[in-house]
C-alpha cells in the first residue's frame, strides 16, 4: 500500500468542469483522511485561503494530481520529480498524452495507486539543461528556436565533445522519449518508448533536408551554440520557461539525475494511447 498523508492538487483553472471534478478528488482524498495541499487558485476555487504557489506544491506533498492538460503537467513535473513524488494527470483538455487519465477513471486509478500497484507507475527520464545563466530541467524538450520575423539560424551541435553537425534551420528540438510525442513529433520526429534510453535530435525546417532527426545514447552529453548573430533567437524549456539565446551562448543537455513517477491509466497500455490520441485505432 502506498502511504500517502498529503495529496496534492494543481488545477488548470479555466478547463470545463475543473471545480466538479476539483470538489470530487478533494471529498475522495479527506474522506479517506489524506489532506489536500491546494494550489491557491484550487484553494479560491472552493472558498479556502489556504492555497500555495504552485511551484511549491510537490515539496508538501506525497502525490500530486494534476486536473488539466499536458501544459499543466508539464509545469509542476520537474518540481515533482526533483521531490520524488508520483503525478496523476486527470484529463480536461484535449490530446493528453500525460495527463492520460479520462475523469470517469480519476477514482479508480486512485484507489488502484493507493493500493499499492506497481504496474501503474512508468518511469519517466527529463533532461538536464545548462546554460552560463542557470540549469533547467525538463520532462518533454529543449526547444532552439528563431523568432517570428527572424532568418534562418546557425546551430553547432556536439556530442560528447564530438563535433556532429552545422545545422541551418529554423531550430532544434532535444527531446526525451517522452517529449517525443510532443513538438518533435510535429516536426517530424519519431515515436520513441519511454523507456528506450535515449536523447532525440530533431531540426525544425532544415535548410539540409539530409539532416534527419538523431537519437543518441541517454548517457551523452549534447551541446547546442549558436552561431548566429544579429537575430531573435529563444530557447525555452518544456515550452514554458526560457529566454533570450544570443551568438555564442551554448546550451548543454544531459540526462537529469531523477526521473518522474508518473501515474498511468489501468486499463491501457502505452502503445493503446498511441493509437488513441493519434488516430491509429479508426
Amino acid at each position: 500500500m502506498n502511504k500517502v498523508r498529503n495529496a496534492g492538487i494543481v488545477i488548470k483553472p479555466h478547463a470545463p468542469s475543473v471545480e466538479g471534478i476539483l470538489k470530487i478528488v478533494v471529498e475522495y482524498f479527506e474522506g479517506r483522511g489524506i489532506a489536500c495541499v491546494l494550489e491557491d487558485v484550487a484553494a479560491r476555487k472552493l472558498g479556502r485561503a489556504d492555497g500555495l504557489e504552485r511551484a511549491a506544491i510537490a515539496a508538501a506533498s506525497d502525490l500530486v494530481v494534476v486536473l488539466g492538460g499536458d501544459g499543466t503537467l508539464l509545469s509542476v513535473a520537474h518540481h515533482a520529480a526533483q521531490a520524488g513524488v508520483p503525478v496523476m494527470g486527470v484529463n480536461l483538455g484535449r490530446l493528453g498524452f500525460l495527463t492520460e487519465i479520462p475523469v470517469s477513471e480519476a477514482v479508480q486509478t486512485l484507489d488502484r495507486f493507493l493500493g499499492g500497484d506497481a504496474s501503474l507507475i512508468s518511469s519517466r527520464s527529463l533532461l538536464e539543461a545548462r546554460t552560463a545563466r542557470a540549469a533547467s530541467f525538463c520532462l518533454n524538450d529543449i526547444v532552439i528556436t528563431k523568432g517570428a520575423v527572424a532568418r534562418m539560424i546557425e546551430l553547432a551541435i556536439s556530442v560528447d565533445g564530438q563535433d556532429v553537425a552545422t545545422l541551418k534551420a529554423d531550430g532544434l528540438i532535444v527531446s526525451t522519449p517522452t517529449g517525443s510525442t510532443a513538438y518533435s513529433l510535429s516536426a517530424g520526429g519519431p515515436i520513441l518508448h519511454p523507456q528506450v534510453p535515449a536523447i532525440l535530435l530533431t531540426p525544425i525546417c532544415p535548410h539540409t533536408l539530409s539532416f534527419r532527426p538523431l537519437a543518441v545514447p541517454s548517457a551523452s552529453t549534447v551541446g547546442v551554440r549558436l552561431l548566429t548573430g544579429g537575430e531573435e533567437v529563444y530557447v525555452t524549456f518544456d515550452g514554458q520557461r526560457g529566454g533570450a539565446f544570443v551568438r555564442n551562448d551554448v546550451v548543454e543537455i544531459r540526462k537529469a539525475p531523477f526521473d518522474l513517477q508518473l501515474i498511468t491509466s489501468p486499463r491501457r497500455s502505452y502503445y493503446d494511447l498511441v493509437k488513441e490520441k493519434l488516430g491509429w485505432a479508426e
